[in-house]
């Protein structure tokens, strides 16, 4: 009788804390998946997602064999067909495009679908050689990475571990308990120990329930927060002198500058009490080894490069870099110096391609010309549902004339939309190499079964198109193994020593990081802490903070609710949201609204309510919640649309416009109106 075996992998999803897992296998079949206790990180805990990961694998929507659609755009009717026919169509379509148009007319859509660093990139190569346009993947991280790196530099930050010696942990614009699980045992640590852990953030989720204390700031008001503190910090005298002499640069310009956020005015701004603020201030300063962990929140903002950029100086006023326990975790990703050019091979690419912002699908898909769009390849990803405005990217997808490539595991609401779905292999299908942004553990993982029905890995479809294409260069014949020997192949300290044989034993390895993360300096031109940036005035821009809030300049005067979409516990962006089980928990898709906002609107408890703005509108169900401040309304998500009560998503609010650095999506900046629903929608 067949036994149940446990085999070591690594969830592949976007998510800090890229956990150690077991895959329990009987007769070829996945039955179980639970954490790997022997991870120093995750220590055998995962999150209820991935625990009903085995209801993915053999979901009834998993797409397992070549598709053709037969019916209409979005009707979801397809004709199953072999992969020769796919992949010699897609060859067909694509040079037929080039001969017309020019390959910039082709467009890949790809993101964190898997953070797996070989098939994260493994169409790069491809769509540089054919000379596609490129794809600026910006959606998520290059506002807060801009910022951050403004102030303190494109490096290693915090290790999370070290926060148990915190006696101040500060969570900023992060719902831990729901985005990096892992990390709350070791705050926890810390609180047992005597630190107070402070929530800021403007509603009150599951994370600022359990802090000690919450300060309920208005969305893109995180700037001005923190120059609030550093006045309070730098009037009362509680900064480290000796360490702003040593490791910083423009102290007195910021001086000069934070005089202009006293707490008084500060509180106009955010709606912090300035008591609150000079609390906060006060405690930061006389902490011993005060630490934060930003989350993404702040910078989904019109202005999130300039907030992340003025929180990431905090630390510098009191050198709390430099103190056990203390400093600042934004990202590990400083760390990951890997041989990246062996996967990406940019040098494929012809001069002067051009470049394609991922936030602006919606715009490339209906207005830009020159040449237009004709063919979009998504993989990775699921634009349909991610992507902001939903309505002009879902036009897009309309069009009769694109020509639509999906690689997926399901069938999407992408997918619905495509000429051609090629079924993909899962993370427990397939080999890859995967870093976190959250710890600083590196792990391989190697199929555990094999690939269901006709399903192939995204390396092995590229290598493929490209065979057809007859591409000679040595990436396109490469295996996973291969691909992560080369990536391996860097000069980089935190990689030495580090081997494919060491990695293939399916085992967490630590990179090289020294318990003092910022004992080498910091990563800005001056090698500092840059209170005054010198490169941001060459830009044009603000060399010191900047407290002005960000707004919605498409809504004002005409919309009157800020709509913020964190993330929802059962679902990670739109992934999981097709397990029943989860969809169950989860409850009917809500919106969060302040009674007193309620009820000028005439909106009750759980009645049907229409969310609209100028770009879209979904139907949810009111909860009405002191939870959130007047004026601010929350919508965690993402629900595939197919599962809200009118077919439309929260994305259909949401806009196109870019963030003041990085050029990323300010998810968390739009004005929106709510009035109760004129129809029965069920």
């Amino acid at each position: 009788m067949p036994m149940m075996e446990f085999k070591r992998s690594v969830c592949p999803h976007d998510c800090p804390d890229a956990c150690g897992l077991l895959v329990g296998v009987e007769d070829g079949r996945v039955l179980s998946v639970e954490g790997d206790p022997e991870h120093p990180f995750t220590r055998g805990a995962i999150c209820v997602k991935v625990n009903h990961y085995p209801e993915r694998i053999y979901s009834p929507l998993r797409v397992l064999h070549p598709l053709k659609r037969v019916g209409a755009k979005g009707a979801g009717k397809f004709e199953r067909i072999t992969w020769d026919q796919a992949l010699d169509e897609i060859v067909h379509q694509y040079m037929q495009i080039i001969s017309e148009s020019g390959g910039e007319a082709i467009l890949p859509y790809s993101y964190a679908g898997t953070e797996g660093l070989v098939q994260f990139h493994a169409g790069h190569p491809f769509f540089h050689k054919l000379g596609a346009s490129k794809l600026l993947r910006t959606i998520c991280n290059a506002a807060a990475e801009a910022g951050f790196a403004a102030s303190m530099g494109n490096i290693p930050t915090t290790d999370i571990e070290t926060s148990v010696n915190s006696d101040l942990i500060i969570i900023w614009g992060s719902n831990t308990l729901v985005t990096n699980v892992h990390a709350w045992p070791f705050f926890l640590e810390a609180r047992r120990r005597g630190a107070s852990i402070v929530v800021i953030d403007p509603y009150k989720n599951r994370t600022a329930r359990e802090a000690d204390r919450h300060l309920q700031l208005k969305p893109g008001t995180d700037a001005a927060l923190t120059l609030g503190m550093m006045h309070v910090i730098i009037k009362e005298g509680l900064i480290d002198k000796d360490f702003i002499d040593r490791h910083t640069i423009g102290f007195e310009q910021l001086a000069e500058r934070v005089g202009d956020y006293p707490p008084s005015c500060v509180e106009n701004i955010t709606g912090v009490p300035a008591a609150e603020i000079e609390w906060l201030a006060r405690a930061y300063g006389r902490a011993n080894a005060p630490y934060i962990r930003t989350g993404w929140g702040p910078s989904r903002q019109v202005k999130g490069g300039m907030a992340m950029r003025t929180i990431a100086l905090l630390p510098g006023l009191v050198g709390a870099t430099h103190k056990k326990g203390g400093g600042i975790t934004r990202c590990t990703s400083g760390a990951d110096a890997f041989n990246m050019d062996s996967v990406m091979r940019e040098d494929l690419a012809p001069a002067g391609v051009r470049s394609i912002n991922m936030v602006q699908l919606g715009q490339a898909l209906t207005a830009v010309d020159d040449p237009p769009v004709k063919a979009l390849h998504v993989y990775h990803s699921n634009p349909a549902v991610v992507a902001p405005d939903s309505a002009r990217v879902l036009a897009g997808f309309e069009r009769e004339d694109l020509f639509v490539v999906v690689h997926e595991h399901l069938m999407t609401e992408t997918a619905m939309y495509a000429d051609l779905i090629l079924p993909s292999t899962t993370f427990v299908e397939s080999t890859d190499l995967y870093k976190s942004y959250g710890h600083y553990y590196l792990q391989m993982a190697c199929p555990v079964i094999e690939p269901m029905g006709e399903t192939r890995s995204t390396l092995a479809i590229f290598n493929d198109l490209a065979t057809r294409f007859a591409f000679t260069e040595d990436c396109f014949f490469e295996t996973e193994e291969e691909r992560i020997r080369n990536l391996l192949a860097s000069d980089s300290p935190y990689l030495e020593g580090i081997t494919l044989g060491d990695l293939q034993e399916g085992r967490p390895i630590r990179l090289n990081v020294q318990e003092d993360i910022f004992s080498n300096g910091f990563g800005t031109p001056s090698g500092k802490i840059e209170f005054y940036s010198r490169s941001m005035a060459d830009q044009g821009l603000d060399p010191l903070p900047d407290g002005e809030p960000s707004t919605d300049e498409e809504g004002e005067g005409r919309f009157h609710l800020q709509l913020i979409t964190p993330p929802r516990r059962q679902f990670l962006n739109s992934t999981f949201s097709e397990i029943e089980y989860l969809r169950s928990q989860a409850g009917e898709p809500v919106i969060m609204i302040h009674p007193e906002d309620a009820a000028t609107r005439g909106v009750e408890e759980t009645m049907r309510v229409r969310v609209f703005n100028d770009r879209g509108e979904c139907h949810l169900f009111a909860r009405l919640t002191e939870d959130t401040a007047l004026g601010v309304t929350v919508i965690e998500g993402l629900y595939w649309p197919r599962f809200t009560p009118n077919n439309r998503g929260v994305n259909q609010l949401t806009s196109q416009r870019l963030t003041d650095m990085g050029q990323g999506c300010a998810f968390h900046c739009n004005l929106v109106e709510v009035e109760p629903s004129l129809k029965d929608l069920h």
